[in-house]
Formats: structure tokens, C-alpha cells, sequence
């Protein structure tokens, strides 16, 4: 069985705005037939209410002590019925009949009497032979004496009038239906042509092509805002497909040195027989390499899961100025081995963010600073709060970085000059990264450096206040996170 749900939609359009039209052409209809409906109401109920006034007028001409008999003949002589041209019944308070039209008596062959009726006029419909008469009885005193009025009016002609109205209403409906029908179809059709064009241009789009786009449509109206989404989402996928291809070409180049390095070093120790120290230092190669491959691995799922949306992290209230002493408490020998003077200077600073990823950020600057700053240079690490706001900062006097690096330095893979020390070259990463967590916390790393000047990575959070003292357990700002310092 067919449902509205499998017709096409302009089919779909045609027929919700043919039944719009169609009940709006139907009470347009009922309303205009009970409008001349009460119209003629009216035109009888006044002519009727007419002929009891005229009755009224005549019986005040006449003289008050007439003789009922006399009175009977005038008015029979002045309302003549004979051929049906009057429908009308007086009687008296004494139940004697001053006037009776046979058509009426024939229906009405008794009267209620003007002192038993319950209300002063009633209008009603009623069917003698082949005709439809509305009556009105009505009570009349004059000079003292009370009379009941039945008088009446044929319908013949009025029902004639509303036939002939119902008729050409029932034509004009249906005709104003019918053409509805077809000017919604064609207007369904042609509003919905545009969405039609986008599907097929939409239809054309694969990953070979994915920078053409909608056509623009200037109408400002929904059709050109979906236009304008579509564009706009297209974008986005196009951005997400090249990034993608990106990350995995240079993921694979960058797996692909280490895995070379290390299929190089078993193959030449297993080429001929060697001495132990040999094979241990090839060992140690292999474990070096294996060391680079495990870091670089460890950071693509970061990126891969910071992509997706699942890497989550777990916002706690934290010390800054122990999150800072502890990532100094882990570099302070290694930049005294370097010749590298490293210096701490922090504040008691309570913000909301995720203990071990901001750590892994702070441990980012800091092994991109011991890898690019030379001996006899400096590095720093403060913790400065200013207002509702704490600011973290990790500078050097290093080289700098040359202002073409500076606009790529966070992209991933991005790499700068050769580093000065470190025993293998960094995956371009880090500051990537480092980047997305930073941006997790609602900030923005800024970068101030210029060649031969160093270089100065800070960032800002905002202030919570401090924990009640029962509260102060270190052990809560270590929990769980998806995030480990390395």
C-alpha cells in the first residue's frame, strides 16, 4: 500500500496544499451558504413580523364597539385569500374566528388562545401538501381585546435560491480545488527544482573532488542557506579528508626511518659472526629505535583520539605551583648536565584543568627547550597570577625561532632548525600537542620569539579558589588521566 511517506515530496507539497485549499474552499462555502441562509431568515422572519403589524393597524381602524360579525366581514373583504395569496388566522380571546385561510385551517384546523400562549411570538416551519411554509404566532391586544395571529409565507421560492446557491458553490469549490491542485503541483516543483540541482551536483562529489561545491543561490531564502551549509560542511570534510591523508603520509614516513633503521641493524649483525660488544651495541641501537617508535606511537593515538573526540580529560582543582615544581623536579638535572642554567619561579595559583596533561604540556617547552637551547643559555619556568587569571610561561635565551618557522611551529610533523642536542630528531609533535591541550583548558598558547633572541611559550587560566584545608590531599590531583607525562 502506497503511504504518504513513498510519494515524492513536490507530490507530497501538491497534496497539503490542495487540502489546505480544499478546507479553506469548504468553510468559505458553509459560511457563505449559512450567511444567504440567514439572510433570507431574516427577510422572512421581517416580512412575517410585517403582516402581524398590518393586521395590528387594520383592527386599530377599527371602531372599538364593532360587532365581531362586522368585524369578521371587513377583514375578509380586505384580506382576500381565496387564490392563496395570504396565509393567515385570527381569533379572539372567546375562541371565535375572525379570519381563516383555508390553507392554513387545513393545517391548523385549531388556534391556541392568545391568554394560553407561553411567549409572545414563535417563529416555525411547517409542511402543507407540497409546500414548505414558515409561520410566526404572534398575540395582538387591541382596545382592550385579545387575539392570536398565525400567519405564514411559502419557502418554495427560497429553498429555489438556496439550491441554486449550494449548487454553484459545490461547482465553484470544486473548480478552485482542481486548479489549487495544479498550481501547487507546479509550485511545489519549481521551489524544490533548486534542491533538485544541489542533489545532483551533490551526486558528482567524491573523494577525487572534494574542493567543488554547491551552486551559490542568491534568493536568500532557506534553499540558499542549505546551499551555504552544504558549502560549509563540504569545507570541513575536505579539511578533515586532506588532514587525514596528511597524519597518515606522515605518520607512515615517519615510521618508516625507524622500521628501516631497525631491519638494517639486524640484518648486518646476522650477515657475519661478531664479537659480543657488537652485538650489544647493536642492541642498544634497536633499543634506542624501538624507544623513538614507542613516543612517536604514543603520540599519534593521542592525536588520533583528540581527533575523534574520545581523548577526554578530567578537570579537577589543582596548584599550579606544584604542578610547576614538580615538572622542574624532572628536568633540573638534565639541564645541569646540559650546561643549562633552569630556574623555577612560582606562586600558590589554584585553576581547574587535568593535573597530568597540563604536566605533559609543561614537559613539551621544557624538552624543546633542552633540545634547541645551547650550553651556557638559560631556561625558565613561572607561574605569575594576575587577577582572576594565572599565567604559565617557560622562556629561553636560546636561538629563536625564524619568523617563517613561527607561523607553522604548532602544525603536526612541522619541524624547525636541527636540534642541538638529543639523540634521535623529534617527531614534530610535541607543540602540536601541546597545542590541543591547552586549547581542551579554553586557551591559547602564545609565542614570543625572534631570531637570536630566544623564545617565550606561555598561556592562561583562569583562578578558582582554593580548597578547604581538609581537602588539600595531593593525592586527588594525581588521579587517573588519559594523559601521561613522558
Amino acid at each position: 500500500m502506497l503511504t504518504m511517506d513513498r510519494l515524492p515530496l513536490r507530490v507530497r507539497l501538491a497534496i497539503w496544499y490542495s487540502l489546505g485549499f480544499a478546507i479553506s474552499f469548504w468553510a468559505i462555502g458553509l459560511a457563505s451558504m449559512w450567511l444567504v441562509h440567514s439572510a433570507i431568515l431574516n427577510l422572512e422572519n421581517n416580512e412575517l413580523s410585517q403582516r402581524v403589524r398590518s393586521v395590528r393597524r387594520f383592527l386599530e381602524g377599527r371602531p372599538a364597539d364593532e360587532d365581531p360579525a362586522a368585524r369578521s366581514a371587513a377583514i375578509t373583504a380586505a384580506y382576500n385569500v381565496t387564490h392563496g395569496s395570504k396565509w393567515l388566522q385570527v381569533i379572539d380571546e372567546h375562541g371565535r374566528w375572525l379570519y381563516r385561510s383555508p390553507h392554513v385551517a387545513a393545517a391548523y384546523p385549531s388556534l391556541t388562545l392568545p391568554q394560553d400562549l407561553k411567549t409572545n411570538s414563535t417563529y416555525f416551519n411547517y409542511t402543507t401538501g407540497d409546500l414548505h411554509v414558515r409561520a410566526l404566532i404572534a398575540p395582538i391586544e387591541i382596545n382592550g381585546l385579545r387575539y392570536t395571529e398565525l400567519t405564514g409565507l411559502t419557502l418554495n421560492k427560497s429553498l429555489v435560491i438556496l439550491s441554486n446557491v449550494r449548487y454553484q458553490l459545490f461547482c465553484l469549490v470544486g473548480a478552485g480545488i482542481l486548479l489549487s491542485s495544479f498550481a501547487g503541483y507546479f509550485m511545489s516543483r519549481k521551489a524544490l527544482r533548486p534542491i533538485a540541482v544541489l542533489a545532483s551536483e551533490a551526486q558528482q562529489i567524491t573523494d577525487q573532488n572534494l574542493d567543488a561545491r554547491m551552486p551559490t543561490l542568491h534568493s536568500r531564502d532557506e534553499l540558499a542557506a542549505l546551499s551555504e551549509t552544504l558549502n560549509q560542511m563540504l569545507g570541513r570534510i575536505e579539511d578533515g579528508y586532506q588532514s587525514v591523508r596528511s597524519f597518515t603520509a606522515n605518520a607512515a614516513h615517519e615510521l618508516r626511518t625507524p622500521v628501516a633503521r631497525l631491519h638494517a641493524e639486524a640484518e648486518i649483525a646476522l650477515d657475519l659472526p661478531r664479537d659480543p660488544a657488537y652485538y650489544r651495541d647493536t642492541c642498544e641501537k634497536v633499543l634506542q629505535t624501538a624507544s623513538q617508535m614507542s613516543r612517536l606511537i604514543d603520540q599519534l593515538l593521542s592525536l588520533a583520539r583528540a581527533d575523534a573526540g574520545v581523548e577526554m580529560l578530567t578537570m579537577e582543582r589543582l596548584n599550579l605551583d606544584e604542578l610547576a615544581q614538580e615538572a622542574a623536579g624532572l628536568w633540573e638535572e638534565i639541564f645541569a648536565k646540559a650546561g643549562v642554567m633552569f630556574t623555577v619561579s612560582s606562586s600558590e595559583s589554584w585553576v581547574r584543568g587535568d593535573y597530568q596533561a597540563l604536566k605533559r604540556a609543561l614537559n613539551i617547552f621544557l624538552e624543546n627547550a633542552w633540545r634547541y637551547v645551547p650550553s651556557g643559555a638559560s631556561v625558565m619556568l613561572q607561574v605569575t597570577q594576575y587577577g582572576d587569571m594565572a599565567e604559565i610561561t617557560v622562556a629561553d635565551t636560546g636561538p629563536g625561532i625564524e619568523e617563517r618557522d613561527r607561523e607553522k611551529i604548532f602544525e603536526r610533523f612541522a619541524r624547525g632548525t636541527q636540534p642541538v642536542r638529543g639523540s634521535f630528531s623529534g617527531s614534530g609533535l610535541g607543540l602540536a600537542i601541546a597545542s590541543w591541550i591547552v586549547k581542551s583548558h579554553r586557551s591559547t598558547i602564545t609565542l614570543y620569539s625572534e631570531a637570536g633572541s630566544g623564545s617565550r611559550f606561555s598561556f592562561m587560566l583562569p583562578t578558582c579558589p582554593a580548597p578547604e584545608p581538609m581537602l588539600l590531599d595531593h593525592s586527588v590531583a594525581h588521579e587517573t588521566s588519559v594523559f601521561e607525562a613522558r
